[in-house]
């Protein structure tokens, strides 16, 4: 779909000399030091900046949340918090004016139909995936329209200045598709991928976990490329994601990643170019027990590690912060140089 190319290489040496000349000692800011190389490569510059941070929430809903056995909270749930989004009473909201953040709402396949807003996207692939337990979620067709949707959000970011995205979701029953898609990609048993979600009980876990092995045992034959995978178990919201990560690394942008569900969009988009990762920072360790698995398959380094399991991207705008340092101290901090410090000096042994 998009060609992503990975980081040049030619600017290490002098951001690594423009990093260590700092007035510290070497290596002293830790992953800071490391977040300040990455997105310098990224934007080819020793200089980078952050430009209109936006976080962009995708909902959808899924079919199978209709047969209530992988969440106890009902599909309707999907289309109240998309209005508690857009009224400015969610987490993601209080963090995202917390920390200065642009916030945007997508109706990638909500089950309802919302009033024009400012801060929502309208790209509705249909009112909800189909059940997943009697066919594929979507048609191929439906499937490219969603990450085409995704990349075209993406570029109209990318044309008003944002060049940093974080990606945050809403779905009931989307971490029952974040886990089939986990198994696929990761070759991970279907029963190591599922988690509580929402809150399941032991006894509704027991039922989740019955419930998705047989459907990875109905499908598991007939899959034969990434793109088939996300179809049949992906939500549009996932989807969309996907098509969102590749068209935001192809242009070159900073991608902040959240938890289990849009990893698991980045799976699909990983599968596709494996040279995405290069271009996104792992905001957080979700408390889904997948999460942490995936990550070790992407060779990822969380910033943080709080216990959250909300999605919404609210891990993506705690950890901004540290981004921000991490270019702030790049670009402004005294060098030895110029704050007339004495530099460490080696002596023979």
């Amino acid at each position: 779909m998009f060609t992503i190319a990975p980081l040049p290489t030619t600017l290490i040496p002098e951001l690594q000399q423009a990093i260590d000349t700092k007035t510290k000692p070497l290596g002293a800011l830790g992953t800071l030091e490391k977040i300040a190389l990455q997105i310098g490569q990224i934007q080819e510059t020793c200089t980078p900046e952050i430009v209109a941070p936006t976080i962009v929430v995708f909902a959808g809903d899924h079919g199978i949340a209709t047969t209530n056995k992988v969440s106890p909270y009902p599909q309707e749930v999907t289309q109240q918090m998309v209005l508690n989004f857009l009224h400015g009473g969610a987490a993601i909201n209080v963090f995202c004016q917390q920390n200065q953040l642009d916030l945007r709402i997508v109706d990638a396949g909500v089950n309802a139909d919302f009033e024009a807003q400012a801060n929502l996207i309208q790209a509705k692939i249909a009112k909800g995936t189909r059940d997943y337990s009697q066919g594929p979620a979507m048609s191929m067709e439906q499937l490219e329209n969603a990450m085409n949707q995704g990349a075209a959000i993406v570029d109209t970011l990318y044309q008003n200045g944002t060049n940093v995205i974080g990606f945050g979701e809403m779905g009931i029953s989307n971490t029952s598709s974040a886990a089939l898609l986990m198994s696929y990609f990761t070759n991970t048993p279907i029963a190591d991928c599922i988690g509580r979600g929402t809150g399941l009980d032991d006894e509704g876990l027991a039922l989740k976990i019955k419930t998705l092995s047989d459907i990875y045992v109905l499908h598991r034959e007939k899959l034969e490329s990434p793109l088939g995978a996300l179809a049949t178990f992906g939500g549009f919201e996932i989807a969309m994601m996907s098509g969102a990560m590749l068209r935001a690394a192809h242009l070159k942008m900073t991608l902040l990643i959240d938890g289990f569900i849009v990893t698991a969009a980045l799976l699909a988009a990983h599968a596709l170019q494996p040279n995405i990762t290069a271009y996104c920072i792992f905001s957080h360790t979700s408390g889904e027990q997948g999460h942490l698995k995936m990550l070790n398959f992407l060779e990822a380094t969380p910033l943080l590690n709080l216990g959250l399991r909300l999605g919404e991207g609210t891990g993506c705008a705690l950890a901004f912060p540290i981004i921000k340092s991490s270019v702030a101290f790049l670009n402004d901090m005294a060098t030895f140089n110029s704050a007339q410090v004495s530099s460490a000096t080696t002596k023979n042994a």
